[in-house]
């Protein structure tokens, strides 16, 4: 069975994934900082050492690597590469600092921009993490770093993924970054399997 790391899970699960990870046919191998929210790997992403060299093969990393420190990135994606099989892939999303800017340069610095789960997002909380997170003392969820669609692509293609296929949604930028190169078009359609 193919499994894959949930990198920064906090307390989702598989589920809250991608609709071919959330399958029956996928394992779930959940990483976080946070001893509270029972992963099965206690680890930071810039040292996954409890992580076998090319031991998954596909790793999902949602709204994490935002909260590292920009010298940082390229450590954790060294690491997201090693874990990876070598036909391994990794489906990252990370706010999107293009489309905040434009709602900053609106004016609208701390009206709600949507509503997550979680409750109202403002651009002031994309930028800097989530504010009634981190008044709780949770600031290990203050985002020290940000991404536009051209360098997040450079970042993964800097630690060795031989593609990045990229989307923009919303607020979100997706990328589908993989180890080995495949045909442009299949590399396409793969990635809309997952970010769809």
């Amino acid at each position: 069975m193919p499994r894959f790391l949930h990198v920064g899970c906090g307390h989702n699960t598989k589920a809250q994934t991608t609709p071919i990870l959330a399958g029956s046919d996928w394992q779930e191998v959940r990483l976080d900082i946070d001893p509270a929210v029972r992963p099965d790997i206690v680890a930071s992403m810039t040292d996954m050492a409890a992580v076998p060299d090319g031991s998954m093969d596909a790793l999902f990393a949602h709204h994490t690597l935002e909260h590292l420190y920009p010298h940082e990135v390229p450590v954790a994606l060294r690491e997201f590469h090693r874990v990876l099989a070598p036909a391994g892939f990794a489906i990252i999303a990370v706010p999107d600092l293009q489309a905040v800017a434009k709602v900053v340069a609106e004016g609208k610095l701390t009206e709600p921009a949507y509503i997550s789960p979680a409750g109202p997002i403002s651009a002031l909380d994309m930028l800097y993490g989530f504010g009634s997170a981190i008044a709780k003392g949770r600031t290990y969820m203050a985002h020290r770093g940000g991404f536009t669609s051209a360098s997040l692509a450079q970042a993964l293609r800097g630690v060795g993924f031989a593609q990045v296929v990229r989307r923009q949604q919303n607020f979100n930028l997706h990328a589908y970054a993989l180890r080995q190169h495949m045909a442009d078009d299949l590399a396409v359609a793969w990635a809309r399997t997952h970010f769809t």
